[in-house]
């Protein structure tokens, strides 16, 4: 049997609760072999960002390339971009390689405010990347961006899914973790066809840091061993619910979510 093979394209975080550090502690719980290709090293605690240090695009596609043509990719995700040049490259390798399993995770502002995709980059993102994408999971924030509406209710949801389908995105999930709280996190799944709802308990905690890059990187993960989307998608919010509800407690700010959590909970119940 040939071992699942995730890369993630996407920015490093020093604090390691997001960004490649995340994805790649991801892809291991889960069973694939983690890859990456680094285009920006921040610098980050759960206090906040602190640096932004962009790599060139060729710095990134050059990563790419040395991946893809040895050890292969069955999956692949998107995380931190940060410049137009940058993605126009990322799809470029894309592409040219013919990778399908395609999850973009369309970081724009970390939690505390840092600008992590320039403003002028986001047509890129739509123009270039989306019509790659297998699936899309923006937050509310970065959905109303793509989808150049503000988003209230769940019917603005649904507005905004159909809006970002349009680029070409086979499969969009709107996360509802930025939504007014109530005792119900619920995600938006629309496949182009229909939209599900998909419910879980809210856990009143301040450690979310990079929630968002560890459930594409739990999906991508599980797009690399061969599973549909659907139950892909199942997975990771399984696997998010565990890292969130297991908390670390680490630092002083918005402390990093549990990597471990998840795969411990399936152990305890053989």
């Amino acid at each position: 049997m040939s071992t699942p093979r995730a890369l993630t394209v996407a920015g490093s975080d020093s604090g390691g609760g997001a960004g490649i550090q995340a994805d790649i502690k991801t892809f291991q719980e889960l069973g694939a072999f983690g890859m990456s290709a680094v285009t920006a090293v921040t610098v980050q605690n759960t206090l906040g960002v602190q640096g932004v240090y962009p790599l060139t695009a060729a710095a990134v596609a050059e990563q790419m390339e040395a991946v893809g043509r040895d050890l292969g990719v069955d999956a692949v995700k998107t995380g931190m971009l940060f410049s137009a040049d940058i993605i126009e490259a990322v799809a470029e390798k894309i592409e040219s390689f013919g990778w399908r399993s395609v999850v973009v995770d369309p970081v724009m502002i970390a939690k505390g405010g840092a600008e992590l995709l320039r403003r002028d980059a986001v047509e890129a993102l739509k123009r270039k990347l989306l019509p790659l994408a297998l699936i899309v999971t923006p937050n509310i924030p970065e959905a109303e961006e793509l989808a150049g509406m503000r988003i209230v209710t769940m019917g603005d949801r649904r507005e905004a899914a159909l809006r970002i389908a349009e680029y070409g995105v086979n499969m969009v999930v709107i996360k509802g973790g930025h939504a007014p709280e109530t005792e119900e996190a619920v995600d938006l799944m629309y496949d182009g066809t229909a939209f599900t709802r998909l419910a879980g308990r809210r856990i009143a905690t301040r450690h979310t840091h990079g929630t968002g890059c560890t459930f594409s990187a739990a999906i991508t993960a599980e797009l690399a061993k061969g599973l549909p989307v659907p139950e892909a998608v199942h997975t990771a919010r399984l696997y998010i619910q565990a890292a969130i509800e297991d908390s670390l407690e680490l630092g002083g700010g918005s402390g990093p979510t549990n990597h471990w959590a998840y795969g411990r909970r399936k152990e305890s119940l053989v």
